[in-house]
């Protein structure tokens, strides 16, 4: 793991992807703390950094977009998958080297509620605190990213999906909002979803007794429960999906001062599931 990581690491600087990464995003972080914290005079670095997460969605596919699928595309992928080398160790040391770049970008970060300090007040443990959930995010991000780009081999593909899955992150609590509330509707949408699951479950297992057991059974008990209590799925959808809502969770350190346990869950249980994502892609294509 550690000579993937150095070699993945030493790569992003070699074709300054690394670089620019770092360069995009402090450099507009760094715009916006010069004009909310230093001309507008707020004394909150968390402003600054809930407005730079919007710039993630660009700067973040950039680095994460040749991944796994530059090594696809030049069949190197097929060194690794053929090596002794344990998958899980290729994933976490490509994983980590990303976000060693990101955080690179975070200790920059780091001095600017320093600097709001000289100015006069500051608060310091609030700033930190932000600082540390915009790298979680990002590193969120960046496990989404490396999860996409192994599904295929073209750069461009993985970075326009990567955007356009963070874009829907972003704007996730704008979409939710937009579900119908009605109890009906919300069983509706509920088996679509059973099919969606169906499906990944047959893609992965390819067994259709399995898969149609699950949807079945999953089926009967939507059925079920709605005929048994319809009002407990009114806007049950969009009240359970508001909780996934990623960028909320700086804007309230921002807004509220509030980082709560469960959002730090979220964060790090989202990095984990997209590694082991990852990881079973590479395992199927080991053996396929």
């Amino acid at each position: 793991m550690i000579a993937i990581y150095k070699r993945e690491y030493r790569a992003y600087f070699q074709n300054m992807v690394g670089s620019f990464f770092l360069a995009f995003l402090i450099g507009f972080v760094g715009v916006y703390f010069v004009t909310y914290n230093l001309n507008y005079g707020y004394n909150f670095f968390a402003y600054a950094l809930s407005s730079g997460l919007l710039m993630m969605i660009l700067a973040v596919p950039i680095l994460t977009m040749r991944s796994f699928s530059e090594e696809r595309k030049s069949k190197t992928d097929q060194l690794l998958l053929t090596s002794p080398l344990k998958l899980h160790s290729v994933v976490v040391g490509k994983y980590l080297a990303m976000i060693s770049i990101l955080a690179m970008a975070c200790l920059v970060f780091c001095l600017c509620p320093l600097i709001i300090k000289l100015q006069g007040d500051a608060h310091l443990k609030i700033d930190y605190t932000a600082i540390f959930v915009f790298f979680l995010i990002g590193c969120v991000y960046i496990a989404v990213g490396m999860f996409i780009s192994a599904l295929t081999e073209s750069q461009i593909i993985a970075a326009i999906c990567t955007m356009a899955a963070l874009l829907l992150i972003y704007f996730w609590r704008h979409l939710v909002s937009l579900l119908p509330s009605g109890a009906g509707a919300n069983v509706v949408m509920l088996l679509v979803l059973l099919v969606l699951v169906c499906l990944i479950i047959q893609a992965y297992m390819q067994t259709w007794a399995v898969t149609l057991t699950i949807g079945g059974v999953g089926t009967v008990a939507l059925v079920v429960a709605y005929f048994a209590k319809s009002a407990s799925f009114e806007s049950l959808l969009s009240t359970k999906l508001a909780n996934f809502d990623i960028p909320s969770i700086l804007s309230n350190i921002s807004d509220s001062y509030v980082l709560t346990l469960s959002s730090l869950v979220l964060l790090i249980s989202l990095i984990v599931i997209f590694n082991f994502l990852t990881l079973q892609v590479m395992q199927k294509r080991r053996w396929s």
